[in-house]
């Protein structure tokens, strides 16, 4: 007898779907019904809901379970699990919180757990664990993200604002009708426009890279590889030197200035300080103008080239646009800053099609119409403990308690952690130099972990609590980027012991007597419609319409008008700087800042400025470690969420990540397609598949992150990570952001006989459930 089949509206960071499901089984991800470019990602899903990576029931690393404090914590990811019931677990992780807090004081929990976690707003793990710990005493928590870490702590100096690194800059609608030139630092790659935090219902940046082909805009693209250019994009390539493109842009403005081509008016009436940088670009203080020439023998570009282009640009509509990868890099902030001020030299930030962005090419959405009102949002609370740390500095704050540091002009000391408690995210995938970090994590007594997989994060817990997936419970999603808002229907029954981080922290929190300030007496479906009720609201004042609650969860979603007129970023600030001010201390553009400038950082002096990474091409190490790392976004995955996935492993090579280099850097090493290689630096190694790849710039090489951490000690990485290979060192002072795209490695053949074998979809060893727990 064939099964009935039933089919429920859901959403997940690479796409809005409707679940297939047949017998108790998933068995198919149909994509929205408006999504005009669906992810291939979706179909990866219904492999990993019922894979034999699940976390079947709560689990306790053996050797904790015996011995608490006095266990090896450098066993962790090595030993085996205890199977236990949910009321032990339960006792064991609120017995631990309660004795850290009392001996040691809230801040000695961290409570980071940083991670994508679901497209859901009210199952969003990170947000469950932050309002969870808050209700019951507070912790350390992160500030920032991966992202655009540097970004978000350098602009609110410079425009007065983070909000156009989120996706707010001039849309497309603008850009289409009267952009000439649009200049992509960093590239367009359409792989990343996969995703969208919050999930989208619409894929919109195919669609709009698509009516950009038929349209009159040209486009240079300036990135160390060719395939950071959309398919059948007519655009123009320069390649240049990973990390450099600070050099450039100071080469492009030393051009306009030089030759009294930079907008006197706009600088005069709308910035701040472009005296000092002048005197920067002409060198008067370190005896080196800022040439073309000089630019050139730091980036790679030809210095006529750097003329052409800036005479170019003056001459059009241009909008100059970076990725977010160009701050994910030592010295980060200066590209950024750069760009600013070389678009305010051009004169036209705040004109339909021009100025400048971020994050074209980074996410999906960016610069899609939308009108400005809130997405579906759930709070925290505050945290009593009012502690925080810059967010990628975990294993500076694990290994060195005590010890100070500065950011964004705040000095401040690492609490000294003692537990750790992580859910929805997999700090063994996006952080820097992963043999530190497993050396920072066998600091703290406890780690407790909510997964649903047994993912490299959940293998290294103490205390693993086993959490559904999106598919078993009810939500609601959208993305402040998107024009859609989706209900999320609960499509399967919790698979195996598992149970929802909502009801999980739930119970914690009553134990702790505060089951109220976690709940606040909602329970899942009359938070979906609190959450609901609260956005529909703030649609309506702004003039939108918004159906009722029951109607919106009957029919799958709600959507948003394009907005009227076309969004330009800086247009009211452009037209009456002194009547729309922003919100920096002088009210203008600020290329010279006197609060970066009475930080005293050297790292991150007050201007724009050419600071090379402490690994580059042009460094020193270049000689031992020869070939510039990028660590990529991966096309067939969200970082490492479904990594296990069938579309990630028909993308991987020997069951291991694709490192991808220029013919000539493989010649020279007698590398040949699909050969086992060995990637290294003084960090650590890893194992990858060779594919040669004429778009790869000479000197560079491409390891895509997302593989799931498989490694024993730091002598070998088996899968293919390239975070092994990172560097865990902030990009500067001012912002503390990761700086994971400055990395030398040299690469060989691997030689050592047959490859080991990999193990990082493996189940750890299990023992049965026992009542016997000491």
């Amino acid at each position: 007898m064939t099964s009935p089949t039933s089919r429920f509206p859901s959403l997940s960071h690479w796409g809005a779907f409707t679940a297939v499901v047949e017998g108790g089984r998933l068995t198919a991800c149909e994509p929205f019904a408006h999504d005009p470019a669906p992810s291939p990602i979706l179909q990866s899903m219904p492999g990993m809901v019922h894979s034999d990576l699940r976390i079947r029931r709560p689990a306790v690393r053996a050797g904790w379970l015996a011995q608490r404090l006095g266990s090896d914590r450098t066993a962790r990811g090595r030993e085996d699990f205890v199977e236990v019931d949910w009321d032990v677990a339960l006792s064991l992780v609120s017995e631990e919180l309660a004795r850290v807090r009392a001996e040691h004081g809230d801040s000695a929990v961290f409570g980071g757990s940083y991670g994508w976690s679901s497209a859901g707003r009210l199952h969003h793990a990170r947000t469950l664990t932050h309002r969870f710990l808050h209700a019951t005493g507070g912790c350390t928590t992160q500030a920032g993200n991966y992202s655009w870490g540097a970004a978000q702590f350098l602009l609110p100096h410079i425009i007065g604002s983070y909000a156009p690194v989120t996706g707010r800059v001039t849309d497309w609608q603008s850009l289409l009708a009267h952009n000439q030139l649009f200049i992509a630092f960093g590239g367009i790659p359409l792989r990343n426009a996969q995703i969208t935090s919050g999930g989208a219902g619409e894929h919109s940046t195919h669609a709009w890279i698509e009516r950009a082909r038929h349209s009159d805009i040209e486009f240079v693209v300036i990135s160390p590889t060719r395939g950071d250019i959309p398919e059948g994009l007519r655009s123009e390539w320069i390649p240049i030197r990973p990390n450099t493109d600070t050099a450039m842009m100071l080469g492009m403005a030393h051009t306009l200035w030089s030759e009294n081509l930079h907008d006197a008016d706009f600088l005069s009436r709308c910035c701040e300080g472009f005296g000092a940088f002048a005197d920067y670009l002409a060198g008067k203080n370190d005896g080196q103008a800022k040439t073309a020439a000089w630019a050139a023998a730091i980036c790679g570009v030809p210095a006529d080239r750097i003329r052409a282009l800036a005479r170019h640009a003056v001459t059009r509509r241009t909008l100059l646009n970076c990725t977010w990868s160009l701050q994910r890099a030592h010295r980060g902030e200066q590209p950024y800053w750069a760009s600013i001020a070389l678009a305010s030299m051009l004169g036209q930030i705040g004109l339909p099609g021009a100025g400048f962005a971020f994050g074209h090419g980074s996410i999906n959405g960016v610069a899609t119409p939308r009108p400005d009102v809130p997405a579906p949002e759930m709070g925290a609370g505050p945290n009593p403990a009012k502690s925080s740390i810059p967010v990628a500095r975990i294993a500076d704050m694990l290994l060195h308690p005590g010890e100070p540091y500065e950011f964004n002009g705040r000095h401040a000391t690492y609490p000294d952690t003692r537990l750790v408690y992580w859910a929805g995210g997999n700090p063994f995938h996006h952080h820097q130099d992963l043999n530190r970090l497993m050396r920072a994590w066998a600091r703290p007594e406890t780690i407790v972990v909510h997964e649903s997989w047994w993912t490299p994060t959940a293998r290294r817990a103490d205390i693993v609590l086993p959490a559904t997936t999106t598919l078993e419970r009810n939500d609601i999603g959208g993305s402040s980027r998107d024009r859609f808002v989706l209900a999320m229907h609960q499509a399967l029954a919790p698979q195996f012991e598992s149970r929802n981080d909502f009801d999980i922290y739930r119970e914690l929190a009553a134990r702790a007597g505060q089951e109220y300030a976690f709940t606040e007496g909602r329970d899942e479906m009359t938070w979906i419609r609190h959450i609901y009720d609260g956005m529909a609201t703030r649609w309506r004042a702004a003039g939108f319409d918004a159906p009722a609650f029951e109607r919106f969860w009957s029919e799958g979603h709600a959507m948003l008008p394009e907005p009227a007129r076309p969004f330009v970023l800086m247009a009211d600030f452009r037209v009456d700087p002194e009547a729309h001010p922003l919100k920096t201390p002088s009210g203008r553009i600020e290329l010279y800042s006197s609060t970066i400038g009475g930080f005293g950082y050297d790292d991150c002096p007050p201007h724009p400025t050419w600071l090379a990474p402490d690994e580059w091409l042009g460094a020193e190490a270049a000689r031992q470690w020869p070939l510039h790392l990028i660590s990529s976004q991966p096309p067939d995955k969200l970082h490492s969420q479904l990594d296990a996935g069938s579309q990630s492993l028909a993308g991987k090579q020997q069951g291991r990540q694709v490192l991808r280099l220029h013919p000539a850097e493989a010649a020279r090493r007698g590398i040949v397609d699909d050969m086992l290689v060995r990637v290294f630096n003084a960090r650590g190694s890893c194992l990858a598949a060779a594919r040669l790849d004429d778009d790869v710039s000479e000197g560079v090489v491409v390891l895509p992150t997302g593989a799931w951490f498989d490694a024993d000690d730091a002598a070998l990485e088996r899968h293919g990570n390239p975070n092994v290979l990172t560097r865990d060192r902030g990009t500067s002072r001012l912002t503390q952001g990761p700086g994971a795209l400055s990395a030398l490695v040299e690469v060989e053949r691997w030689t050592q006989g047959d490859a080991p074998r990999m193990r990082a979809f493996d189940v750890p060893s299990l023992s049965a459930p026992s009542d016997a727990v000491p």
